[in-house]
């Protein structure tokens, strides 16, 4: 039996909306189309896993609780929609922390591979920002960059493998099979 697949998918910006700091659960907005986009992912036989940078932690903007609570909100809007991830991983350092876990490094990846049993090489890495691309090459995964969140400010000054609009085209493009191209 193959070995599952997993999509490593930003929070902020791709699957919600961007939110400076989002520290309150009562603003957790999904993004138009991110739902479906999940579910046919889900359909393509994609495992769900967010891979998320959090400083506010670090910065005291929020705790642990709130975080946990921003992210049980998240999870029943997508549950509403039919949608269950497998995973959230959180880098909760500031940038400037050396840590292995921030994007892109690949530290919240290895924690989800050991719990999930993946070959990261197999995943799909999507994001909104250089940092989710980036972390896509640090695995030798395929990365999406995605217009929504701060993606059109990046589109021209990423190596992302494949810029589309948002999670339904990511869906949509590997629904066409273009990824056996790249494996």
């Amino acid at each position: 039996m193959a070995p599952p697949r997993f999509a490593l998918i930003d929070r902020d910006g791709t699957i919600i909306q961007e939110r400076h700091y989002l520290a309150d659960p009562a603003e957790v907005e999904l993004l138009p189309g991110a739902a479906p986009g999940l579910r046919k992912l889900r359909q393509l036989g994609f495992g769900l896993l967010i891979v998320t940078n959090q400083s506010g932690l670090a910065r005291g903007y929020f705790d642990r609780p709130r975080l946990d609570r921003i992210h049980a909100r998240m999870a029943d809007l997508l549950a509403v929609e039919g949608v269950a991830v497998d995973g959230i991983y959180v880098c909760p350092h500031l940038p400037d922390a050396n840590c292995a876990c921030r994007k892109p490094r690949p530290g919240l990846v290895h924690q989800a591979v050991a719990e999930h049993g993946f070959d990261p090489a197999q995943a799909i890495v999507v994001g909104d920002k250089p940092c989710d691309v980036d972390l896509g090459h640090a695995i030798n995964a395929m990365s999406f960059l995605v217009r929504t969140g701060y993606g059109k400010d990046f589109e021209l000054s990423t190596a992302a493998h494949v810029v589309v609009d948002d999670l339904p085209a990511v869906a949509a493009y590997l629904g066409g099979s273009r990824l056996a191209a790249h494996t």
